[in-house]
């Protein structure tokens, strides 16, 4: 039996589109134990929806990796205690996949390189900016290379956000189908440059220069048009600190400064209830932990 605890993430960051994640102080646990059956139970964000559900992300992560790897298993009695809510752009799917793969790996004696495990899980998500930091933690930049990922990790300081979580239907296909076949140049520029300095500034903890450099012109725009609320929410948060689409949305971020994540709460909370949509809110800071091992002593 084995316990690993995966955070959630937050990918793009303003300009960096589908290139850049950041790993959250907000976690999944999930226990494994070897069974004769396969078996599933949540409790927690999504228990309605996964419990006792065994044909999901995570199992299908774990039996890949034994797949992979030559073994067979006659089953798996899985317990998930999930904080990360699904649905959010808070990386619900990419948590789930690294805690599959990493609890299989674990349970196998680690056949599995920490590269190996990015690959296959990029190759499950179709994309490694949140499944990076899930599995690496801190700030992760990645891109794909005929087939080959590219990455690298960086150390972040405390870093203070508040996500708020609208409660809208926003699947994963909508906030792809909305987006525009081409942009241009202008636009393309637009967002190289400020990519180059958000990553500058999360790094460096420089949140002025994040607030001034976290705009983008290939996703939120499009995005925000038709989230219920979204333009009015992402205006608040812009107000007290660097606002951003969490992921692909339909959460807001804002990156804030110590002592004014219970005002940008309210405000960005305001913002969404006074356009008729209900909605919750999570003070969270970022994390340079991964996917881990949770030992008896923690």
């Amino acid at each position: 039996m084995i316990t690993i605890r995966v955070p959630a993430t937050t990918a793009n960051l303003g300009p960096g589109f589908d290139c850049i994640g950041l790993a959250l102080d907000l976690w999944n646990e999930v226990q494994f134990e070897a069974d004769d059956q396969i078996t599933f139970r949540v409790t927690g964000e999504g228990a309605s929806q996964l419990d006792n559900q065994p044909n999901n992300l995570l199992v299908e992560a774990f039996l890949r990796v034994y797949e992979i790897c030559g073994q067979n298993t006659r089953g798996v009695a899985v317990r998930s205690h999930n904080q990360i809510p699904p649905s959010s752009g808070m990386g619900s799917s990419a948590a789930a996949l690294v805690a599959g793969i990493f609890g299989a790996n674990e349970l196998l004696g680690r056949p599995l390189s920490q590269a190996d495990m990015l690959k296959l899980a990029t190759e499950m998500e179709g994309h490694p900016d949140n499944v990076a930091p899930a599995l690496l933690g801190g700030l992760v930049v990645s891109v794909m290379n005929e087939g080959e990922i590219l990455s690298r990790r960086y150390e972040v300081p405390t870093l203070a956000a508040v996500i708020v979580k609208p409660n809208v239907d926003w699947p994963t296909r909508v906030a792809r189908a909305v987006l525009p076949p081409s942009v241009s140049r202008a636009d393309a520029i637009f967002n190289i440059g400020r990519t180059v300095l958000v990553v500058d500034a999360l790094r460096s903890g420089d949140l002025d220069l994040l607030r001034k450099a976290m705009d983008d012109r290939l996703h939120q725009p499009y995005r925000l048009e038709h989230i219920p609320g979204g333009k009015a929410a992402f205006e608040a948060a812009r107000h007290f600190g660097a606002a951003a689409l969490s992921g692909a949305g339909p959460s807001i971020l804002c990156f804030v400064e110590s002592g004014q994540g219970a005002a940008a709460e309210s405000a960005v909370l305001a913002a969404f209830e006074s356009n008729g949509v209900e909605a919750r809110a999570f003070r969270l800071s970022a994390s340079n932990l991964g996917a881990g091992v949770v030992t008896s002593a923690t």
